[in-house]
């Protein structure tokens, strides 16, 4: 939902479905999309309700006449069971004197051809051939049909969703569902582990990264856009409604920080059922595992403000990417040792876990694609090898922890000897740093994590050394750089935030904490008016790019903040001080 209440983005009925509205990439043609136009209108203000995931804009006329939009995706609890159906729900009321609105419904299918037919009921119109979705509603639909602009004098409803008769009264449900959500976010919200400073952002954040999560398999897509490119005309626009492996410890990470521990626990099911299924991992996976993902591009859909091509499907599909046995690994070691969790790993889970250790320590000092999948060429990695190792050593702690010590030993005597060995091979003398992959001079902002994942300790010299060559390369103010040099699309233009994020907590274990979270600031600044961050930001024009909102990105914020972030203690002593 945009700023002026335009719906203009909704897949459905999944995450990864052909999107009904299109608007968002459809360049500058006037389809795929819902809207409410007040009549000589000066102004909006959208923002979501406090703590929950319900959007509220209100539209102002010259003449002072306002309207008030509620957009909502109804959850909420109902005979003890959750209740999510595919839907939005949108109400819209006079605020102040007799708004003149007019009602737009130019829904999309097939990936940006308009829904031509429409099939009046009583209530309701369907769309599509075949019908797809229904538009029930106590709107005038002659209105609606005929876009003809009229005074709002009472509430309205409308629900779009699945074409399937509307039970009961549609302004008693839509408001009675409105409260009930309302009710949900603030109820989840209110359990959450944050940290005492930055608490509206972690917040936003946490509901972020609940949306991105598909409850019925359990997997946590990207993004929930496909194709808004990483720069203008940069051609690097990529579908990111999918689940990519080397997300997951960063996206586990912050869900168990914040104490999201049921969302955690499901993500990682539905990790567990890939590994489970083959010895090979692909980067990607589509939201139900053995969903096709070859890519191709939709010819009707001209991109984000005409930046095509939108693409369906990601061949990073087809990658070699080595970190993701890994990131399985890392994945999976909360449940081991997370006494919260029903749960607990055992000696079946931990069998899995050896399979791919196994691909960790053949695979860790061979070359792949690497975290950012250069599609035309490959490397023996740093980060890569760094996950395989940390893949290793947690699989060496949990064969300890279960008793296993002949295991723990083996597989420890494996970590050392490859981390050893890797470090050797990616330390650049010239550089005086861990450079991207063996046998380069090329900074890579990834390594920044080698103290995290636990390769190197933070104030290892050669690590201190490493973040003064990325400063020096990659850090364009309170920009940083995920890479410099070329890639198969050129120069890389515009900054990959989740990178801000690494170099804060990298500084922040250096005690450079002041300076980190400056920089921290800086960073939550950038954030759109709902809170939200995309993938990338352009460090000339400040302009958010890239697919949106990113789960790497807001999994960056809730990290940083718990790093950084005084207690509640400490900020009340030294301000009674």
């Amino acid at each position: 939902v945009d700023s002026r209440a335009r719906i203009v983005w909704w897949c459905f009925p999944r995450f990864d479905s052909d999107p009904v509205f299109s608007r968002l990439v459809a360049g500058d043609e006037e389809k795929g999309f819902s809207d409410v136009v007040l009549d000589r209108q000066v102004s909006s203000r959208s923002e979501y309700d406090r703590n929950t995931a319900i959007v509220t804009t209100i539209l102002t006329a010259a003449d002072g006449a306002q309207v008030k939009i509620t957009d909502f995706a109804p959850r909420l609890r109902n005979f003890e069971r959750l209740l999510r159906p595919p839907q939005l729900m949108r109400m819209i009321e006079p605020l102040a004197g007799v708004p003149r609105v007019t009602i737009r419904v130019r829904p999309t299918q097939f990936y940006g051809n308009p829904m031509k037919r429409r099939v009046a009921g009583s209530s309701h119109v369907t769309y599509g051939e075949p019908a797809l979705i229904r538009l029930t509603t106590d709107a005038p639909l002659s209105y609606i049909q005929q876009e003809t602009p009229f005074a709002l004098t009472r509430p309205l409803h409308m629900v779009f969703g699945q074409n399937e008769p509307f039970m009961g009264d549609i302004a008693a449900t839509v408001r009675d569902f409105a409260a009930r959500t309302r009710d949900y976010w603030r109820e989840w919200a209110r359990r959450l582990s944050i940290a005492y400073e930055w608490q509206e952002a972690s917040i936003r954040a946490a509901i972020t990264l609940k949306l991105t999560n598909f409850e019925e398999t359990g997997g946590i897509v990207a993004a929930l856009t496909t194709s808004l490119p990483e720069a203008p005309h940069s051609g690097r626009n990529w579908d990111y409604r999918y689940c990519w492996l080397r997300d997951a410890y960063f996206v586990v990470k912050a869900l168990n920080a914040i104490g999201a521990t049921r969302t955690m626990e499901q993500y990682i099911a539905y990790i567990l059922s890939i590994a489970g299924n083959t010895d090979t991992l692909a980067p990607c996976y589509g939201i139900v595992p053995s969903d096709d993902l070859t890519e191709w591009i939709a010819p009707d859909l001209k991109g984000f403000e005409g930046h095509g091509p939108v693409r369906i499907g990601n061949a990073a599909v087809e990658q070699v990417q080595h970190d993701a046995y890994g990131s399985v690994i890392l994945a999976a070691t909360p449940m081991f040792f997370d006494k919260r969790l029903p749960l607990p790993g055992d000696e079946g889970l931990f069998r899995l876990l050896e399979k791919m250790a196994g691909q960790c320590a053949a695979l860790a000092l061979e070359p792949d694609a690497g975290i950012w999948e250069y599609r035309g060429r490959k490397r023996i990695h740093t980060h890569s090898g760094a996950m395989c190792w940390a893949g290793l050593s947690r699989t060496a702690a949990i064969a300890a922890r279960l008793g296993f010590r002949d295991r723990a030993a083996h597989w420890q005597n494996l970590a050392e000897t490859i981390g050893v060995e890797l470090l050797r091979r990616v330390w650049n003398e010239k550089r005086q740093a861990f450079a991207a992959a063996e046998g380069v001079d090329d900074m890579d902002a990834s390594v920044l994590l080698l103290p995290d994942l636990g390769l190197v300790e933070p104030h290892d010299p050669r690590f201190v050394s490493t973040v003064a060559a990325i400063e020096k390369d990659l850090v364009r103010g309170h920009h940083v750089m995920r890479y410099a040099a070329e890639d198969d699309f050129g120069l890389p233009e515009t900054e990959f935030l989740v990178c801000r994020f690494w170099l804060i907590d990298a500084l922040c274990v250096l005690g450079r904490k002041d300076e980190a979270r400056e920089r921290f600031e800086d960073a939550l600044a950038l954030r759109n008016s709902y809170g939200l961050l995309a993938e990338d930001i352009h460090p000339q024009t400040g302009a958010l790019w890239g697919n949106f909102p990113q789960t790497y990105s807001m999994a960056g914020v809730v990290l940083s903040a718990m790093r950084l972030s005084r207690s509640w203690e400490d900020r009340y002593w030294r301000a009674s001080s």
